[in-house]
């Protein structure tokens, strides 16, 4: 096919990209939507991702997500157009990212830069239809000085004008905030974009954050860290810095900050990679690596104090045949097994997780139960998710569960599939046979 002058049509424009998503990827995508509809989302895009070539694919993919009723505010780096202008000026910077000294000269150059990396993501924005609003949100005061150095013109975030950026959000517009604050006298303060992605998600209570960077992920003693929780990053943050690699580093240290004051998960994903914006929400694999809070703080490994209260909790199930019986002295040879849910000190959930000896990538999810009173809040899925999350971390790579009245949660609700006998270790399937209980055997691949 010709345009008419013998030459192959152009490419489509950006925009047009969307139209390529199959069928397949719409269910696949439109699964999550329950969950994030109506959610605020703080991407943050380094300077570096805004000069790649992906932008254009990146700004479709934000417009997909605010199609599917996903709200966002936009943040950007300047780092790379700042290096490269003070090179093409020849003016020496004393700092590209905002988190060392900015002079008078870089400050300068900093303004200019922001400007021209502002108007990129509005005319992307703008082309695919979105209304889109750069804001003075942020009011910031001068750091000062550190360690006996005069840090100028580089800036704290001191508040953030929530009515304004809300009242943008809801009237349909992307709000989008570039690294230059102003001062209490209205004057120009160069701030971390990084740090600001953080302050956005308090306060406007943002259930996530994604930095867009063109390194794979976070990177911890020369790996690519797919998951990593708020816990075990702030150790390496305070104790071992210098494991992280420098790319990595501040985003490190904001994604800590960030769940500390109440934003669930952080993202740090290669804003280079095709379609990796909407892998990483709407996969439950992603492509870069994922930082979270302590979703499960309720939830702890149950003690030999426990079992009289295991034993008279999960005694109505048994009658009722959900559960197999179990005598207190069973529970409490097997208590290393259990996991317990407490709300106000009082245990209302338990479950088991076992390890086959055998079969060291594969563990059994068991003796799931909460208390009617508590059911449809999540407490069964929660306990299910830790599970599979205690699981994933001691190696397995497969979960099953047996279950004769729950298989239907288990398919629907925590994502597992039906499967066949033949894939119980040879043990468990002799005790599945001797049983007489005929459960359905489900699996989920961690």
């Amino acid at each position: 096919m010709s345009n008419g002058n013998g030459q192959p049509p152009p490419p489509p424009p950006s925009s047009a990209l969307a139209t390529t998503i199959k069928p397949t990827d719409l269910r696949g995508i439109l699964k999550y939507v329950p969950r994030f509809q109506g959610q605020i989302f703080i991407i943050a895009i380094d300077g570096a991702i805004v000069a790649d070539e992906n932008l254009g694919n990146l700004l479709v993919d934000i417009a997909v997500l605010r199609s599917l009723g996903i709200k966002v505010v936009l943040v950007h780096g300047i780092g790379q157009q700042l290096i490269e202008l003070a090179q093409l000026r020849n003016v020496a910077i004393t700092d590209a990212y905002g988190t060392g000294v900015t002079d008078a000269p870089t400050l300068d150059l900093a303004i200019r830069a922001s400007s021209r990396v502002s108007h990129a993501i509005l005319e992307g924005l703008t082309q695919n239809s979105l209304k889109c609003a750069l804001t003075n949100s942020i009011r910031a005061l001068p750091i000062g000085i550190i360690r006996g150095v005069d840090q100028q013109f580089t800036g704290r975030v001191e508040r953030i004008d929530k009515d304004f950026l809300s009242a943008l959000i809801d009237q349909q517009a992307v709000p989008i905030v570039s690294p230059i604050a102003f001062g209490p006298d209205g004057r120009s303060l160069r701030v971390n974009s990084d740090l600001l992605a953080a302050e956005l998600a308090e306060a406007l209570h943002a259930t996530k954050i994604i930095y867009l960077t063109n390194h794979p992920g976070l990177e911890i003693d020369g790996t690519i860290r797919r998951e990593i929780s708020v816990e075990a990053l702030r150790s390496i943050v305070q104790d071992k810095p210098d494991s992280i690699a420098e790319a990595s580093r501040s985003k490190a240290a904001h994604a800590v900050k960030a769940i500390e004051t109440g934003t669930p998960r952080v993202h740090i994903v290669d804003g280079t990679i095709f379609d990796g914006l909407i892998n990483e929400i709407f996969s439950s694999e992603g492509v870069g690596s994922l930082v979270y809070g302590n979703d499960y703080q309720q939830i702890r490994k149950a003690k030999r104090s426990d079992v009289r209260l295991i034993y008279n909790l999960t005694r109505n199930a048994v009658r009722r045949e959900e559960l197999i019986h179990r005598t207190q002295q069973a529970i409490e040879k097997n208590i290393d097994q259990f996991f317990v849910f407490e709300i106000d000190e009082n245990i209302i959930a338990c479950v088991t997780l076992y390890f086959y000896p055998d079969k060291t990538d594969l563990a059994e999810v068991g003796s799931l139960y909460v208390l009617p009173f508590y059911h449809n809040r999540g407490i069964g899925k929660k306990m299910v998710e830790y599970a599979c999350l205690m699981a994933k971390e001691r190696g397995a790579t497969r979960v099953i569960a047996l279950s004769t009245q729950s298989f239907g949660f288990f398919s629907n609700v925590c994502g597992f599939e039906e499967s066949s006998k033949e894939i119980l270790p040879e043990a468990r399937l002799k005790l599945y046979e001797e049983s007489g209980r005929n459960p359905k055997v489900l699996v989920k691949l961690l």
